[in-house]
């Protein structure tokens, strides 16, 4: 049987749960989707519309005026202008993406990372609308967005999470009550949180009542909820994800790790797989949890299971990222598997292998932020006056910028990855150096002198680091 979705324009069908798997193979092509919008920007925006276009699919890019000049809007089949610079006038603003699907007739949306990749309320709305948003469930998202519910959770799936509080936090007293239970040091985090903010480290109860004034401003300001909750402070942990694949048939897979330890303020700045603080029973454990936390959920779609990992080699769930990452290039390049194409697959129905699987190279990204390293990171906007990016075997670059672009001010100061895969991390280490020498971006700062440095330390070269790494390393002294 199939089911009919009615919207006011076109008719949508999916193939529901009782359909043979025999039937959906035989039947993909047919059902796979013919236009996709992109409700996204830049880099990532240009990565789906490659994909797009190497599946025979039409794309759709949505732009607001700071980006008209960028190569997503040049390379997308259409593009619609959506509103001013401002994100919740343009990529936040659900009313003019729908307005755009309309006047396009697309039917379907990806979100790619960031804006409204988890955002619940958007995956509900696109499926009263009748186009299929391309992501998990709503309630998928829901279970694992919010971090409170996602602990709870994968507490009722037997997954390992890290001592807490169990709940938010109802004030300072309950707080430093928890605290003084679990013991000295506590991390606060905002329920809502995500990419640093909303988190402060407490060493002794002295410092609980500034910090937890501090936690919960910032979460306010920063997601409009200053939801608070407690947990054990992992020392010197390594930030360890698992990618996972889901489909509507209830099969999960695993595809290994990366190792995204070195941070700034909670701020990923290099990602790798497989990590060198691994081991092979560790991966398998950590994998068997990481499929059993997407199979409690019957999760839909690509996403990430993430962990802290003390130097013990005990792991606890930290929370779930219901999309694609940043880092996902990392793990395309040691399996050779594109991403962004199996989710569109799982989207359209079709099912996954249900095969895990393990890296057969090493690959490491970096990422490229139009930010002065020697001046706390600042960001730099600007024109790029000149721009010449490295090249090579195994040397990968995603960039959505190029020699006369103005990076506008207005958004996330990532402007490339570069990526390098290599048989050994030695040999990773290597290609990436000489990489990092090749990319010449003039007219603006960036951060390539500070992995230029790093790919020299010492310590990481060993594979010695943890989320503090940059904490206890002063890369500026560094020649």
């Amino acid at each position: 049987m199939m089911r009919v979705l009615w919207s006011t324009t076109k008719f949508y069908f999916w193939l529901t749960p009782s359909d043979s798997v025999s039937t959906i193979l035989q039947n993909q092509i047919k059902f796979m989707f013919k236009k996709i919008l992109i409700a996204n920007r830049g880099e990532i925006a240009l990565r789906i519309i490659r994909t797009c276009r190497e599946m025979g699919i039409k794309t759709v890019a949505v732009y607001s005026t700071a980006d008209r000049d960028s190569l997503h809007v040049r390379f997308a089949d259409e593009a619609v202008c959506i509103g001013p610079p401002a994100s919740a006038q343009s990529y936040l603003n659900i009313q003019r993406l729908l307005a755009a699907v309309e006047i396009t007739n697309a039917d379907a949306i990806h979100p790619g990372y960031g804006f409204l990749s988890e955002n619940a309320q958007f995956a509900e709305i696109c499926t009263q609308y009748g186009v299929k948003f391309i992501g998990p469930t709503p309630a998928q998202i829901r279970k694992m967005g919010d971090k409170i519910t996602a602990k709870e959770t994968m507490i009722a799936a037997g997954v390992p999470v890290v001592p807490g509080s169990g709940g938010l936090l109802k004030d300072v007293v309950s707080g430093k009550r928890i605290a003084a239970d679990i013991g000295y040091p506590v991390i606060l985090k905002a329920t809502a949180g995500g990419g640093g903010k909303g988190m402060r480290i407490v060493l002794e109860e002295q410092q609980f009542e500034n910090q937890w004034n501090t936690a919960r401003a910032e979460a306010k300001a920063s997601f409009g909820n200053d939801g608070i909750y407690i947990e054990k402070y992992v020392e010197e942990p390594r930030h360890i994800e698992f990618q996972v694949a889901g489909d509507r048939f209830g099969t999960v897979c695993h595809l290994s790790e990366r190792d995204c330890s070195i941070q700034r303020r909670h701020q990923k700045l290099v990602e790798e797989s497989p990590s060198p603080f691994m081991t092979p029973e560790l991966r398998e454990e950590m994998g068997n949890a990481a499929v059993k936390a997407a199979q409690y959920i019957n999760y839909e779609g690509v996403g990430t299971i993430e962990f802290l990992v003390d130097k013990h080699r005990n792991f606890y769930f930290m929370e779930m990222n219901t999309r694609i990452q940043v880092e996902h290039p990392v793990t395309e390049e040691v399996i050779d598997y594109d991403l962004i194409k199996e989710q569109i697959k799982i989207a359209a129905g079709i099912p996954i292998s249900g095969k895990n699987y393990y890296p057969e190279m090493w690959a490491m990204e970096c990422r490229i932020n139009a930010e002065d390293p020697f001046n706390d990171f600042r960001p730099h906007p600007g024109k790029i006056t000149s721009l010449h990016t490295p090249k090579g075997h195994g040397v990968r670059v995603d960039t959505h910028v190029y020699s006369g672009y103005t990076v506008p001010p207005y958004y996330d100061s990532m402007i490339a990855k570069l990526i390098c895969r290599a048989r050994t991390r030695e040999e990773c280490i290597t290609k990436m150096e000489r990489s990092l020498d090749e990319f010449i971006i003039e007219g603006i700062k960036t951060t390539v002198p500070f992995h230029q440095r790093l790919m020299r330390n010492e310590n990481f070269r060993k594979g010695n680091f943890h989320t503090g790494f940059l904490n206890t390393w002063d890369f500026k002294k560094e020649l």
